[in-house]
């Protein structure tokens, strides 16, 4: 979607949709200037008829006597209860209406009455419209038509084209993921991930690192290894660095769960909605897809992204409970159930990225356990921290971005919680208390005292039924964490 600021007064504008928000408690389109008395009374008519109410829509043909063929006022709700993933929706909304309508292009008013920033605004706008037609067709023989129409963004801020051309590589990068987690199991095995990250690397002047299954076994990821061993389609370690700061900057580590598919092993998940495990990788792609946007966006930090990768199959290889393995950290871990495989190849990837890379910062995403979905449902995603600084960042950073988290605990019980009689830890903690929790603790004991911050997305990655509808939210993949991350990583400089 082509996307650009104008200046030009709203009622000079000379476009085929001329859109304005509308507040539920004022009378007036914001922003929208005067025309004539015929088509000033049908405006105001129409902001009677909708009330402002969030995503109604009112359009009104010209018939020529403005420059404009057609004037559409969007209602975005109550001025004290205006948020950016009102105006996100909303436009995403509008957008998806004008596609419909078959327009080529239309502009859209910035509202500048509201407690929100500009700047904010105008990244509001531009995601919510570049997200909502998105479509994953790649296997449909009907393919989605990709006539998108031109946008342009009137508004005063000095700034515009900038924030809008940031705010197109994000959201398309948001985009990269959808499409990278969509992808079947039979297409996307670890390999083909490794394939996917070496091509970014390459377009965006990265060093990618993928590890080979014997690789893997000899450096010690015992967790990978072991998760790996069951399927036919080979573990792949995968290794991409941003070095774009100062050399003596120590990066910021990023570290994505990507099990390709997940049956659960020996301990096998029940038939419904297994299909859905092919999500069991978008923490790996949610780590992607913030590499692409950064590199792009030519951020100047150090960034470090590991994906560890495997596919979770029952074979007559696979590892079993009651199985001890060895972890790169050099932990024992006991196992109890192959299906809380995550932490496994995530202990690695975390062990390993801080040792050679000594972040300053550790961050790591997983679909890692339906835990968080009893405790928080499907549109906020817990986090677990053992630094209050850097779990304050990441909270206003979700303010921002409208990717809400939600922090849980972890102190000394959850952390004996996940002790083993036999090993130094295990990979449950006891019963079903505490899951995400004990989930996270499993984790810490790879971390040691870096800052660092577990996301675990397993119920805002993909859409499920309880998920809230969003214009920028399509069927399947959400890209959940790509806008959120990349925020934080912006405001490090």
């Amino acid at each position: 979607m082509r996307i650009r600021a104008d200046t030009i007064p709203s009622e000079k504008k000379k476009t085929q949709v001329l859109c304005a928000f509308c507040f539920e408690d004022e009378n007036t389109p914001i922003g929208l200037g005067k025309f004539n008395k015929k088509i000033d009374q049908i405006v105001s008519q129409s902001v009677k008829e909708i009330k402002g109410k969030k995503n109604k829509i009112a359009i009104i043909h010209s018939h020529k006597d403005i420059p404009a063929e057609r004037v559409l006022i969007a209602g975005i709700g109550k001025k004290n209860k205006i948020t950016s993933d009102v105006i996100r929706d909303v436009a995403g909304n509008i957008t998806k209406k004008i596609y419909d309508l078959g327009i080529k292009e239309f502009t859209i008013i910035v509202p500048n009455k509201s407690s929100i920033k500009t700047s904010q605004t105008i990244s509001a706008i531009v995601e919510g419209a570049n997200l909502s037609l998105y479509d994953f067709d790649l296997f449909r023989k009907e393919k989605s038509n990709k006539n998108q129409p031109d946008l342009s963004l009137l508004t005063s801020e000095k700034n515009a084209q900038n924030i809008i051309k940031n705010s197109i590589i994000v959201s398309d990068a948001v985009k990269f993921t959808r499409d990278v987690a969509n992808l079947p199991p039979n297409e996307c095995p670890p390999a083909k991930l490794g394939e996917i990250a070496k091509k970014i690397a390459n377009q965006n002047k990265m060093k990618c690192t993928v590890f080979s299954k014997n690789e893997i076994k000899s450096k010690g990821f015992g967790g990978v290894t072991a998760v790996g061993q069951g399927s036919k389609n080979e573990p792949r370690f995968i290794i991409l660095e941003y070095r774009n700061g100062k050399k003596e900057q120590k990066p910021i580590l990023l570290v994505g769960k990507a099990v390709t598919f997940d049956t659960g092993g020996i301990s096998l998940k029940p038939g419904e909605k297994m299909d859905e495990m092919k999500f069991d990788k978008c923490g790996g792609c949610t780590v992607l897809g913030v590499m692409k946007a950064i590199s792009e966006l030519k951020l100047p930090i150090n960034v470090v992204a590991i994906v560890p990768s495997v596919e979770n199959m029952p074979d007559g290889e696979s590892f079993r409970p009651g199985d001890i393995i060895k972890l790169f950290n050099g932990k024992t871990a006991e196992i109890l159930n192959t299906d809380a495989e995550g932490r496994l190849i995530l202990a690695d990837g975390l062990g390993y990225g801080i040792k050679h890379y000594q972040p300053s910062v550790v961050m790591d995403f997983a679909t890692l356990t339906g835990a968080c979905i009893v405790a928080l449902g499907t549109n906020v995603a817990g986090i677990v921290s053992n630094n209050s600084k850097l779990s304050s960042k990441v909270k206003s950073s979700s303010e921002r971005t409208s990717e809400e988290v939600w922090e849980l605990p972890l102190n000394d019980d959850y952390m004996d919680m996940v002790k083993s009689k036999v090993a130094d830890i295990k990979n449950l903690g006891i019963g079903r208390a505490a899951g995400t929790i004990t989930a996270a603790a499993f984790l810490a004991n790879s971390v040691g005292n870096v800052p660092w911050v577990h996301f675990d997305i397993a119920g805002t990655a993909w859409i499920q039924p309880s998920t809230k509808s969003k214009s920028y939210n399509a069927h399947g993949a959400t890209g959940f964490g790509v806008r959120l991350v990349v925020d934080y990583l912006t405001n490090q400089r």
